[in-house]
C-alpha cells in the first residue's frame, strides 16, 4: 500500500506538469482552432528563462523557499513576452488562410526555437549563454533548499513536489478566476464561441488572442521551472517529447476544454507512473501515444469534450 501511494503522489507530480502545458494547448485551441505545436518549444524556453532569472537574481546557491517564487515569475514573464511575438509575427495573417497553414508554420516555429537554441552561444552573462548551445546544462536545484517531508505512513514528499503541487493549485485556481470572474475572462469565452460575432459587438479579438497566448506560455513557463528543478538537466531539445505528451493530455481531457487539460495531464502522469512503477519504465512512452490512439479511435473529442457542428 504504501508502495502505491508513493507512486500516486509520483503520478500526481508528473501529471501536475503535463496539465500546466496543457493549458496553453487548449486555450489557443480554444479561440484560434490551431494546434500551436510549438507550446513545447516554451516550456523549454521556459527552463532557460528560469536559468537566466537565477542567474541574474544571484540565487542558485540561496536554498531558500522565498527566492524560487521570483524564479518562476521571471520566467513567466520572459515566456508570457515570446508568446505574444510568436502570434504577433507568426500566426496573426494567417488567420484567414486554411488551417493547414498555420499548422506548418506553427512546426517552423517550432524547429526555429528548437534549433536556433543549439546555435553556438553569442552572449555570456554571469555564466549564462544565449543562444543556448547544443550542451545539456544543469539547472541550480540549490535554489530550493534540501527538504523532505515524511508523513506517519512513511510516505515522502521532495521540496519539488511540494512546490510543484503549491504553485500548480495556486495557477490553476487563477486561471479558473481569470476565465470566469473578469472582463478578459468573458471576452475569451465570446472569442472562443464565435471570433467575427465578438468582433462585432466590439471586443478586441486582438488583444483577447494576444492575451491568451501571454497566459498560456506563462504557464508553460511555470512548468519549465518546475520539471527543471526535479530533473535537473535542460537541453533545447527538452520540449520535444513534454510537449506532445501534453498535447495528448490535451486531447485525451477534451482539446478546447480547460477543466479536460488539467484532467487529462494528471490522468497521463498517473498512467506513466504505473505503468513504469508496475510494468517497464521502456513502455511509458508507449502508452502514452497508445492512449491518443484509442481516445481518437473511441472518442475523439476527450473526456471532458464535446462535439461541435461545422457548416461546409
Amino acid at each position: 500500500m504504501q508502495v502505491f501511494l508513493q507512486q500516486l503522489i509520483n503520478g500526481l507530480h508528473l501529471g501536475a506538469t503535463y496539465a500546466l502545458i496543457a493549458l496553453g494547448y487548449t486555450m489557443v485551441y480554444g479561440v484560434l482552432r490551431l494546434i500551436n505545436f510549438a507550446h513545447g518549444d516554451i516550456f523549454m524556453l521556459g527552463a532557460y528563462a528560469g536559468l537566466f532569472a537565477a542567474v541574474i537574481l544571484g540565487v542558485t546557491q540561496s536554498a531558500s523557499w522565498g527566492a524560487v517564487f521570483p524564479v518562476i515569475l521571471m520566467a513567466m514573464a520572459i515566456c508570457a513576452v515570446v508568446g505574444m511575438a510568436i502570434e504577433r509575427f507568426a500566426y496573426r495573417k494567417l488567420r484567414t488562410a486554411p488551417r493547414l497553414n498555420a499548422l506548418i508554420t506553427a512546426i517552423g516555429v517550432s524547429l526555429f526555437l528548437e534549433y536556433g537554441g543549439q546555435l553556438p552561444p553569442m552572449i555570456r552573462i554571469d555564466g549564462f549563454d544565449f543562444p543556448f548551445g547544443a550542451q545539456t546544462k544543469t539547472f541550480p536545484t540549490g535554489i530550493l533548499p534540501p527538504t523532505q517531508i515524511t508523513t506517519g505512513t512513511g510516505l515522502s514528499l521532495s521540496a519539488v513536489q511540494v512546490l510543484t503541487f503549491v504553485v500548480t493549485l495556486v495557477l490553476m485556481v487563477g486561471l479558473n478566476a481569470i476565465v470566469r470572474r473578469t472582463r478578459i475572462g468573458v471576452a475569451m469565452r465570446a472569442v472562443s464561441a464565435d471570433r467575427e460575432a465578438a468582433a462585432l459587438m466590439g471586443i478586441p479579438t486582438d488583444r483577447v488572442i494576444l492575451f491568451t497566448f501571454a497566459l498560456g506560455s506563462a504557464l508553460a513557463a511555470a512548468a519549465g521551472v518546475l520539471y527543471a528543478l526535479d530533473k535537473p538537466t535542460i537541453d533545447p531539445l527538452m520540449g520535444l517529447y513534454v510537449g506532445l505528451k501534453a498535447f495528448v493530455a490535451a486531447v485525451l481531457g477534451g482539446i478546447g476544454s480547460i477543466p479536460g487539460a488539467m484532467l487529462g495531464g494528471f490522468v497521463l502522469g498517473l498512467t506513466e507512473t504505473f505503468v513504469a512503477g508496475y510494468l517497464a519504465s521502456s513502455w511509458r512512452d508507449a502508452i502514452a501515444f497508445g492512449i491518443l490512439i484509442l481516445i481518437l479511435i473511441v472518442r475523439p473529442t476527450g473526456i471532458l469534450g464535446s462535439s461541435v457542428r461545422e457548416k461546409v
